[in-house]
């Protein structure tokens, strides 16, 4: 199936690892051309760039400056068609919302909103000057379960899923299309790696990280696939919204999640 992919310009933000990378490497096997931003330029991001497509860029998008940095990076190449807004942390807070400080909060919001943010204020007039854009935004599942351990993070994500679809009415006419992607426990670094999301749950519960992340899969009343969900098959769902198969689709949200949301 021919996404309409091909040399399109595109900028990936937190694209070091996990979903980012991921996705920069769908993209650029998409035939796409991509501009990776990530704090630190990794091995497999390095890897990457050997073919030419991807174009690595060290950038802390925490910054107020790092994601228009990033974003016109793409002037170089020629023009932006496509924005993924992967960049985020989460942090556990297992001693509760009381314990969560002004300067935590500032941090998430940095990071995990205000990011978007910035990325998509700088590449919005990058798209109308081409006539057309496509901004795909992830989310989290926690957009629809909010969690006091992720309070945060949680508040972070409902708010990237609501700009999102202002954002869509405001810019369709222009033929901008803004979708966000909610992903469940993603089998990545940051759920399953050193000082990721199940080492921290088994250290504040006294188990193991094994027995940690079997409680995440069964938690909620479980994951009806009973797995976590690869990078790979984010990126996927990525790469649709991105190209023109779903021309109009837009101010959408969507779910990969396993099964774990239960409601309607």
């Amino acid at each position: 199936m021919d996404l309409g992919l091909d040399d399109r310009i595109a900028v990936v933000t937190g694209a070091g690892r996990g979903i980012g990378l991921a996705t920069t490497r769908a993209l650029a096997d998409e035939g796409a051309i991509v501009v990776a931003g990530s704090r630190s330029i990794t091995p497999e991001l390095r890897e990457l760039a050997v073919g030419g497509r991807v174009h690595p860029v060290e950038v802390d998008l925490s910054t107020a400056h790092g994601p228009e940095e990033l974003v016109a990076r793409a002037d170089d190449l020629g023009g932006l068609d496509v924005l993924v807004n992967n960049v985020g942390a989460v942090h556990l807070r297992t001693d509760g919302f009381l314990a969560v400080t002004d300067d935590e909060w500032r941090a998430t919001l940095e990071l995990d909103f205000l990011a978007a943010v910035r990325a998509i204020r700088a590449a919005v007039p990058r798209m109308q000057r081409r006539g057309a854009g496509t901004v795909v935004t992830i989310a989290s599942v926690n957009a629809y379960l909010p969690d006091p351990g992720v309070i945060d993070y949680s508040a972070a994500k409902a708010a990237l899923w609501n700009v999102s679809k202002s954002l869509s009415k405001e810019f369709g006419p222009s033929g901008i299309r803004f979708n966000t992607v909610s992903p469940g426990p993603v089998a990545t670094d940051l759920w399953l790696g050193e000082h990721g999301v199940a080492e921290t749950i088994a250290r504040a519960t006294g188990t193991d990280v094994d027995t940690a992340r079997e409680n995440a899969v069964a938690a909620q009343g479980g994951f009806s696939t009973g797995r976590f969900t690869p990078p790979s098959e984010v990126a996927d769902l990525v790469l649709i919204l991105a190209g023109a198969r779903a021309g109009n689709v837009t101010g959408a949200d969507f779910m990969i999640d396993g099964g774990l949301v239960k409601t309607l």
